[in-house]
């Protein structure tokens, strides 16, 4: 992969970096030229990727960060943005899914909780403990889904929780204009990542298929007929963390091989 530089000189925090979506993001932003923090739930995991982008010539660093935590993560934003006290990019991608049905009992209960913990709160409280160090013309990048375009049977924790981030970004977009800060949100479809794959072998269970067959599934919903790859949302990703996207704001920004046309 050929990097242009659009990101050189920014430094980014991406939460949930440790695998899938934000791994691919972190690396995609330091190739780009960008300084990237990588929050992580396990710090080995976050030195693991560390060491492979700085082989890569990129530079980088972890900070342990518990989204579910306040103290965790007003700790690891203040240790991101040193020694400047300066964040430029901000990608809230640490989120859970998992199965709530109605019909579901005190588990169901328990999950719902969880996701929307991490998926929503989460994703406020690391906005909120960032917002002081993001200089004028930043950008903060909301993972959400094509859940949270459409609703889906089974899962309505999930395709809430990524609403509400849609919902989210849309206000904060408004609320930091002002100082030329843009918020967006990705949604992504179907993406092959552990989380991704998990997600497929139930719905080929669900529909009473062999698991194995669930990628095929998924990459039948869409009409250009593949799932992505978590490289194909890091491209996206580092267009709207760059300069040439400084007046697009408050969007949610589909990547699903045409599954869903607004």
């Amino acid at each position: 992969m050929t990097a242009s530089g659009r990101l050189s000189g920014k430094k980014a925090l991406v939460t949930g970096a440790s695998r899938g979506i934000g791994r691919a993001i972190a690396v995609r932003f330091a190739r780009e030229g960008a300084s990237v923090v990588a929050g992580v739930r396990v710090e080995k995991d976050g030195e693991e990727l560390v060491a492979g982008i700085v082989r890569d010539g990129g530079t980088a660093s972890c900070v342990v960060l518990d989204v579910t935590d306040p103290a965790s993560v007003a700790t690891a934003v203040e240790r991101a943005a040193r020694p400047d006290r300066r964040l430029d990019v901000v990608v809230n991608n640490a989120g859970i899914g998992g199965i709530t049905p109605l019909a579901g009992d005190e588990r169901s209960d328990l999950l719902w909780r969880k996701i929307l913990e991490v998926n929503v709160t989460g994703s406020w409280r690391v906005c909120r403990a960032a917002s002081p160090f993001l200089r004028e013309g930043g950008r903060i990048l909301n993972v959400s889904s094509v859940s949270g375009r459409f609703g889906v049977a089974g899962s309505a924790a999930y395709s809430t929780s990524k609403h509400a981030v849609v919902g989210l970004t849309r206000s904060l977009a408004l609320e930091l204009a002002p100082r030329r800060i843009t918020v967006n949100a990705l949604c992504p479809g179907w993406v092959d990542t552990d989380m991704g794959r998990s997600g497929m072998m139930g719905m080929a269970k669900g529909s009473g298929l062999p698991k194995d067959q669930g990628f095929e599934l998924a990459a039948r919903m869409a009409p250009l007929g593949e799932v992505l790859t978590p490289e194909e949302v890091a491209g996206l990703a580092v267009y709207l963390a760059s300069d040439e996207a400084r007046n697009m704001t408050g969007q949610a920004i589909v990547i699903d091989g045409g599954q869903v046309m607004p």
